[in-house]
């Protein structure tokens, strides 16, 4: 058998996934997760990170939306971490994509409170 998602957003969705797992061969694995992350969560992250670029001078120097989300992502899940061929360190295996909405609300939170800590406002808490 190959690899398959379904998400069970229906009685049929449900079904169909019971005979699946009814038919499946011995030592078939299966994995659940949550609901992936939602896109107003996505567009909240993403505001945020505009915003700590635009307003947070850290450790002397600006930093941009995308270093932002690697910074929250490693202080969310502590990144692995890759040697590169310069003898400098890569963090690995970070995707904002492939968080569940509770993992989602928790780097949200982990945003606001850093923030705060920092002196950075967000537009929809002015």
């Amino acid at each position: 058998m190959s690899k398959a998602l379904l998400v069970l957003s229906s009685d049929q969705i449900r079904q169909k996934a019971a005979h699946w797992i009814a038919k499946a061969p011995q030592e078939t694995r299966v994995t659940f997760q949550g609901p992936r992350r939602s896109l107003p969560q996505n567009d909240k992250m993403w505001s945020m990170l505009t915003a700590l670029s635009e307003q947070l001078l850290w450790h002397g120097q600006k930093w941009s939306p995308d270093d932002w989300k690697d910074y929250m992502m490693h202080s969310l899940k502590r990144a692995r971490w890759m040697p590169d061929e310069a003898g400098g360190m890569v963090p690995v295996g970070m995707r904002t994509s492939d968080l569940s909405k509770e993992e989602m609300s928790d780097l949200i939170a982990l945003m606001d409170e850093f923030a705060a800590r920092n002196g950075v406002e967000f537009l929809d808490q002015k």
